[in-house]
């Protein structure tokens, strides 16, 4: 029927809008560190936080105590926020408009019951990676179908191809900026921990002076560890957690691109 032929254009495999993201995060580093120091000298290091003596009076304070590792953290903790919202983001556009797993599902009834046009159709509406994929291996089996040429061999095999190839385009823009999180998981934890030495070290230089120790400088050196090492361990937590959530987000569309790959061949293969 007339009605059942896709009038949508062919979704690419890769296309940027199938999964949007933000390809140089190197500009995404450099901007929160301007916020990070910005906030370390303008906010955290504002006089109105500090007494006449130069001690801390509040949270601000305390946290500018901790030192130039402090906006170096920050840097790093905004960076983690920011690539995590564009995760988010990129995978929801990746997902498409609907649910995956009912979207599989009505792609498979459309290949058991030979309506190609119709499985293509869905693909027009539920876009996203998954849809790309599916919509190019469609395109492919109709070009399959409809060759004389190639023996059934060799049909199953460009098929398959096509689908690999398809799946290789989009992993890229799904994996995107994952490594920087995950980097970040690490980097975190070991600038906290140096800040915590740094802190340390200035601590027990206070109390290695002669005579009564410096309470201003054991405390800030007390401040300073304790400060950097909150702000290591937040980063590295918020990097974990982001990374796995959505490396298992990665995986299902992976899984749901395989799934339904395999049906294509596989009703190809039953068909002729």
């Amino acid at each position: 029927m007339e009605a059942q032929k896709p009038n949508a254009k062919p979704i690419q495999p890769g296309d940027k809008k199938n999964a949007p993201g933000i390809k140089n995060a190197a500009w995404v580093i450099v901007i929160c560190a301007i916020i990070a120091i910005s906030l370390f000298i303008f906010w955290f290091g504002n006089p109105m936080h500090f007494d006449e003596d130069g001690h801390p009076q509040n949270l601000w304070g305390t946290v500018y105590k901790g030192g130039f590792i402090v906006p170096v953290l920050q840097t790093l903790f905004l960076t983690v926020i920011v690539l995590a919202v564009e995760r988010g983001i990129a995978l929801s556009a990746a997902k498409g408009k609907g649910n995956i797993a009912k979207f599989v599902a009505e792609v498979k009834k459309c290949l058991e019951s030979g309506n190609i046009a119709q499985a293509r159709t869905l693909c027009a509406k539920q876009k996203g990676s998954v849809a790309a994929v599916v919509d190019s291996a469609l395109i492919r089996y109709e070009e399959m179908d409809k060759n004389t040429v190639l023996s059934k061999e060799q049909k199953i095999a460009n098929l398959q191809k096509q689908v690999e190839e398809a799946t290789a385009l989009e992993m890229p823009t799904l994996q995107q900026n994952l490594p920087i999180i995950a980097t970040m998981t690490t980097l975190g934890t070991l600038v906290g921990l140096l800040g915590t030495v740094m802190g340390m070290i200035k601590s027990f230089q206070a109390l290695s002076q002669s005579g009564a120790p410096d309470s201003t400088e054991l405390s800030t050196g007390i401040s300073e560890a304790l400060i950097n090492t909150a702000f290591g361990i937040a980063t590295g937590a918020f990097a974990v957690i982001f990374y796995n959530y959505y490396t298992n987000k990665i995986d299902n569309l992976t899984y749901a691109i395989d799934e339904i790959g395999f049906s294509i061949v596989q009703t190809f293969a039953a068909s002729h």
